[in-house]
């Protein structure tokens, strides 16, 4: 992978997203976010990594989904999901970002089986899954179910993201009907490798 296009995908990924124009259009399907992909104080295994959080316009103050992804130097690129082994101690540092510098590679747990391939032009980075791979892990106490993937402009950030019932393989949350469509209201600064 060239480093540059790494950092490219760090630098377009970096931000505080809103779907607001999606949820006013769509009320049915898609309920108002706000989105945070904060660049980490540390790279990991050279890599360039991000704090992932979201949650509902109207309640900041209920921040979910924390993760870790790392943008992985291969070549197709990868990101590589790290969840974290306890999730309640980063809630909330998409909007307080200074928690972030306390953290380490010990506090995350890597996920297999959770990674996507990239695949990029000049307008555009897209991620989907590795082929017949299933992202799957525990998160207090129960199995979950993942699919994941996204595309990213430097101005616009599409999740395809979707909770799948481990049993049916039914999806029951996320992307149902479209992907998400989130605007980049602020960029984050990444600091180059």
């Amino acid at each position: 992978m060239s480093t540059d296009l790494g950092l490219k995908l760090a630098q377009w990924l970096a931000g505080e997203f809103e779907n607001k124009e999606q949820a006013m259009s769509e009320p049915a399907w898609f309920v108002s976010l706000k989105l945070w992909h904060r660049p980490l104080p540390f790279l990991i295994d050279g890599n360039y990594a991000l704090f992932a959080e979201q949650a509902p316009a109207l309640k900041l103050d209920r921040p979910y989904r924390q993760r870790v992804f790392v943008i992985t130097a291969t070549d197709p690129i990868a990101i590589q999901y790290y969840a974290f082994k306890q999730p309640q101690l980063w809630q909330g540092s998409g909007r307080n970002p200074q928690q972030l510098d306390s953290l380490r590679l010990d506090d995350l747990e890597k996920l297999p089986d959770c990674v996507l391939q990239v695949t990029d032009t000049e307008k555009e980075f897209s991620a989907k899954p590795l082929p017949n791979a299933v992202c799957q892990f525990y998160a207090q106490g129960r199995l979950c179910e993942v699919k994941l993937g996204f595309t990213v402009t430097a101005e616009e950030f599409f999740s395809d993201d979707k909770g799948i019932d481990p049993e049916t393989k039914k999806p029951i949350w996320g992307a149902l009907m479209s992907p998400y469509r989130f605007q980049k209201i602020q960029s984050f600064t990444v600091s180059e490798a």
